[in-house]
């Protein structure tokens, strides 16, 4: 009996039951919808990350679907990952562009933060990922997208958006040291009359 207490508590000493992490990456110089800024939340599908997984897929919201993300139709990547747009969905062009280029990319994403061992990739059976998307709506607007730099830009966000958040950064102290030097970019342009 003692020999199967310390090995179940060695085992929960590995639990990740929930990170969260952000990154933005976007090309300079590049149009809006070139910004990519995921938050991801991460943990044990037997957790609140998981829970939350099946209430999401299992109660869609018009304008708000929940998909898979998916390398292409019937291949669903690992760790379980769920997308969720920031935006109001609300045209089929803007459905195919973010559930074709910006899902590909987030897919690939996760692929690559198991790759890089950002994720255990023995805990990629065990883990879910909800992503939040923004894909910028001005997107349907413009006259050829540049579809190969939206996916890079979707694939490289995710995958720095989990290895901050399995990482823990940024850390309590860089916040506390950097609080007073670091300003939110749409609040200055708001304090400057640009907005």
């Amino acid at each position: 009996m003692a020999k199967k207490k310390a090995a179940k508590a060695k085992a929960k000493s590995g639990r990740i039951v929930l990170r969260s992490g952000e990154a933005l990456v976007e090309v300079e110089g590049g149009p809006a919808y070139l910004a990519c800024e995921p938050e991801v939340v991460i943990g044990e599908l037997d957790g609140p990350v998981g829970f939350s997984i099946a209430n999401m897929i299992g109660n869609p919201v018009k304008g708000h679907t929940k998909v898979f993300a998916i390398l292409n139709c019937d291949v669903q990547v690992r760790p379980t990952t769920v997308m969720v747009s920031k935006v109001t969905v609300d045209s089929t062009a803007y459905t195919n562009i973010l559930m074709g280029t910006v899902q590909a990319g987030i897919a690939n994403g996760v692929l690559d933060a198991v790759r890089a061992g950002d994720i255990p990739k023995e805990k990629a059976d065990d883990l879910g990922i909800i992503v939040s998307v923004w894909l910028d709506p001005s997107v349907v607007k413009e006259k050829k997208v540049d579809h190969a730099k939206l996916f890079e830009v979707n694939r490289a966000a995710t995958a720095k958006a989990i290895g901050k958040a399995m990482r823990g950064e940024p850390t309590i102290d860089w916040l506390l040291e950097n609080q007073e030097s670091v300003t939110h970019c749409f609040h200055e342009m708001g304090v400057k009359g640009q907005l």
